[in-house]
């Protein structure tokens, strides 16, 4: 047999209760009087209306109208809450190659990328003008030996006066003290490395002025890494050395685990942030690379988590809804829980009372149906 549709419950309704409204309107004129007597022949109608869809039913005449839903399995998974921020690779030894004295550079012997070892010569400033004096002051110093000795073995003998001797000694004295200078500032036309790692950054040129304290070029030591971040004050009591952290490179398009290494003590006053360092091992990592870092404040590892969407808001709270299958078929009652919210991330919120492991969730269609309603998925 052909199965039909019932007309809509609203519609038949309200065509009852118009043609009721109308033959009544001779019988009453006190409209208290017409509610009551509609509501009561509602009612009624009601009931008859669920009696015969329900024999209908049974008797395969009409045809189910049941709202589809999609259902998702709680189960119990780790879950994470992270404190997202950006960070960036610096060099735990970073040090600039910079020059004791001013002058010209004569020669430059390193490129950006050339690894040197701590001692080794990487630029010599011109001393054309230091070796000139030098060798005048070399002469003079022979001269003023020379008198020094002589007058020295006339006072031995008692020749001479003590003021000759000790002029000749001074003269002697102070022209030795200048070529020592001189040496010194000899040795600093050489810059060296002062440790060792990869030359970064070289920036001046053979010709080029340098002036005392004026970096060459900078030194790295790529083998011993770090990612430096600023978190926010409001993480200062979550934050501590040994937190895990999931780090991520954008231009490498990689992810690593490491752990905090040091978390500062103090307050930065200007932008209310805390400093934390990681160790980087390994990797073609550069100097001031951008890293995005998620530090693990918060984890369970047998955690309810569910998309934050499914949850709604009633007069009792916050809840979701389940549905309780009815047998072996695709039809399921759909049933109201209460639920109560921890941390959220990323879409997901965990769930601490109102649901257990194996409980179905409506994941899709939620919004069209009610709590006591038969559904299909």
């Amino acid at each position: 047999m052909r199965k039909f549709q019932v007309i809509p419950y609203i519609t038949g309704v309200f065509l009852v209760l118009t043609i009721v409204a109308c033959g009544s309107k001779a019988g009453s004129e006190d409209p208290l009087a017409q509610l009551n007597d509609l509501k009561e022949q509602k009612s009624t109608i009601d009931a008859q209306i669920a009696a015969l869809e329900k024999q209908l039913l049974e008797q395969g005449l009409i045809a189910k109208n049941l709202h589809k839903v999609g259902l998702q399995e709680v189960k119990s998974s780790p879950f994470k809450h992270f404190i997202d921020l950006q960070g960036r690779v610096d060099a735990s030894e970073s040090v600039a190659a910079t020059s004791k004295i001013p002058g010209a550079l004569k020669r430059v012997l390193v490129d950006n990328g050339d690894y040197v070892k701590a001692g080794q010569l990487l630029a010599e400033i011109e001393d054309a003008v230091i070796q000139k004096n030098l060798a005048e002051l070399e002469g003079q110093l022979a001269l003023t030996t020379d008198l020094y000795n002589r007058q020295k073995s006339l006072w031995d003998q008692n020749i001479g006066s003590e003021v000759q001797y000790i002029q000749a000694k001074n003269n002697k004295e102070s022209t030795e003290r200048a070529i020592a200078t001189l040496k010194e500032n000899m040795a600093m036309t050489k810059i060296y490395a002062p440790t060792s790692g990869t030359v970064d950054m070289v920036m001046l040129k053979q010709g080029q002025a340098i002036s005392p304290g004026m970096p060459l070029c900078n030194i790295l030591n790529l083998n011993d890494l770090k990612i430096i971040g600023a978190v926010t004050e409001a993480y200062a009591a979550k934050v501590k050395k040994g937190d895990e952290v999931q780090i991520y490179f954008p231009d490498l398009d990689k992810e690593i685990t490491t752990r905090v290494s040091y978390v500062s003590k103090s307050i930065n006053p200007v932008n209310r942030t805390f400093a934390i360092e990681c160790d980087l091992k390994g990797g073609d990592y550069r100097a001031n690379q951008i890293a995005v870092m998620k530090i693990v404040d918060y984890q369970k590892a047998n955690a309810f988590s569910i998309p934050v969407n499914l949850i709604q808001t009633g007069e009792d709270g916050d809840f979701v809804l389940i549905a309780e299958k009815t047998g072996t078929g695709q039809e399921a009652i759909v049933k109201k829980v209460v639920i109560q919210q921890g941390q959220n991330y990323n879409g997901y919120v965990e769930i601490l009372s109102g649901l257990k492991e194996g409980d179905i969730l409506i994941s899709t269609g939620y919004q069209d149906v009610n709590t006591g309603e038969t559904v299909v998925f």
